[in-house]
């Protein structure tokens, strides 16, 4: 599969929804999670989450919901 991490990307979001997009760190962001294969090339981009949203959260929503997330073979 390759690797995978989360990261915060600066976010300007509208005045009522400044708080959800506050991280830990105190400054706007999106959190966003990607996924590389074994030749450093993206295979998926989740983004849009907010910045105060925990790493496991936009995770567990990656894997919920119908997409292109790519799940490695069972066994592996």
């Amino acid at each position: 599969m390759g690797a995978m991490d989360g990261t915060h990307i600066s976010a300007c979001p509208p005045t009522g929804e400044q708080m959800a997009y506050t991280n830990r760190y105190g400054w706007q962001s999106q959190n966003v999670l990607a996924v590389c294969d074994h030749d450093m090339r993206f295979i998926y981009v989740y983004a849009g989450w907010e910045g105060s949203a925990h790493d496991a959260r936009v995770l567990e929503s990656a894997l919920a919901y119908p997409s292109d997330f790519s799940l490695p073979q069972p066994g592996k």
